[in-house]
């Protein structure tokens, strides 16, 4: 079934000049999150010790200048997986479309989101568009864990806790990267990026999830 991008609208707009909740504000405290280049919150929770020869090859990425390279890094290897949190509030309530070339397993902890994936991998002029909702209500199709092939772009916005609802306390999940995250193997969707991956109409639909930092 064709999705009509069409109706896939922010449930909350971005401000600096509001704070978030105080138990937002406890969360991100107790959880030392910093926010994230793509939008929103994280914190890095672990990455594993072993090392395994690197799948991909190295090339910049659009994400590569514009984050300093992590101490220790060997474009050679990877880590074996990296694990971080990953919130999404009220006033950075949406992640831009992104792509990883690793696999990344999602889990859910609190709170409810859309996410939104171009199957850029796939075979076709046109990409498929896949889209649904994270949350507890299991019953009505919400999802507790997903996962991401790498090669997909993703890009995700906060929903109310609540279906019908207005008010949300963040979408806190955990990311694994296997093998481990680094930023030469991101990179960030850019709009004539998504117009070449989509119709007219479909691209017009999605601008709104491009991340300012892929308008380059």
């Amino acid at each position: 079934m064709a999705v009509l991008t069409s109706t896939l609208k922010p449930s909350f707009t971005f401000s600096s000049n509001i704070q978030e909740s105080p138990q937002l504000q406890e969360l991100i405290k107790k959880l030392a999150l910093e926010p994230h280049i793509e939008g929103g919150f994280f914190k890095e929770t672990d990455r594993a010790p072993d090392t395994v020869p690197s799948p991909f090859p190295y090339e910049k990425s659009s994400t590569s200048d514009l984050t300093p390279k992590r101490p220790g890094f060997d474009p050679k290897v990877r880590n074996s997986s990296t694990t971080i949190f990953y919130l999404l509030t009220p006033n950075g309530p949406q992640g831009g479309f992104h792509r990883n070339k690793a696999r990344t397993v999602h889990t859910l902890h609190q709170g409810r989101g859309r996410y939104v994936l171009i199957h850029a991998d796939e075979e076709g002029q046109q990409k498929r568009i896949e889209t649904f909702v994270v949350g507890h209500n299991v019953a009505k199709g919400e999802r507790l864990q997903w996962i991401v092939e790498g090669g997909k772009y993703k890009a995700s916005y906060l929903l109310p806790d609540e279906e019908g609802g207005i008010e949300s306390e963040g979408l806190l999940i955990s990311e694994t990267v296997v093998p481990g995250f680094e930023f030469c193997d991101h990179d960030f969707l850019s709009p004539a990026g998504l117009k070449e991956l989509l119709s007219d109409d479909q691209a017009k639909g999605l601008s709104w999830l491009l991340s300012p930092l892929g308008q380059n």
